[in-house]
């Protein structure tokens, strides 16, 4: 269903993000995420002069190689487009989160390891929804290869960790009662 019909105005900026997920040959996962700002006019920036419409402002890119648990081993950022000289002092910073693991608290560990002056806002920015791609890339293919090899699934005693978490993944709804009916009014313990 299309947004409603929007009244008269000028486009002046766009931001394009875009997420990819690919299985390595060594049975790691590459996720990689990328991250540009562009107007569409011209003007003038403080240390790279004269912007022609459509040069990026902002031109970042990550990839954060993980494993089947969603644990971190290897982080690369480059930073092609920045308005200022000093905003690539955000890549090394990166590093820190080798180690983490996208689950719960993942948001936490960006802002405890790049927070504020720690790290860039906008390789932070791209961190956030990283997680998602990972799992939409992850999940989905090893389920696919356990169908197709023929073999059953494990029988979950604990819900998994997207449930409750969305409407569509209400524990009394119609989507956790088709796919998760062990899991249909299910309430955490406090």
């Amino acid at each position: 269903m299309p947004l409603s019909q929007a009244v008269p105005r000028r486009h002046l900026h766009t931001r394009s993000v875009n997420y990819r997920g690919y299985l390595r040959d060594d049975g790691l996962w590459d996720i990689e995420g990328e991250m540009s700002d562009t107007k569409t006019y011209a003007f003038e920036m403080n240390e790279r002069g004269h912007m022609s419409p459509g040069t990026p402002v902002h031109g970042m890119t990550v990839r954060v190689t993980v494993d089947d648990a969603m644990k971190i081993h290897a982080i690369a950022a480059s930073m092609d487009f920045t308005p200022y000289g000093e905003c690539t002092r955000g890549e090394d910073p990166m590093q820190r989160m080798v180690g983490v693991t996208m689950g719960p608290g993942w948001r936490q560990a960006i802002e405890r390891e790049l927070g504020g002056i720690k790290g860039c806002t906008h390789l932070r920015e791209l961190l956030f929804n990283l997680a998602t791609a990972a799992y939409q890339a992850v999940f989905p293919w090893r389920d696919r290869q356990r169908e197709l090899s023929g073999a059953k699934a494990a029988q979950l005693t604990q819900p998994p960790y997207h449930l409750g978490r969305c409407i569509a993944w209400d524990f009394d709804g119609p989507v956790v009662a088709k796919i998760y009916p062990q899991f249909i009014g299910f309430r955490k313990k406090a």
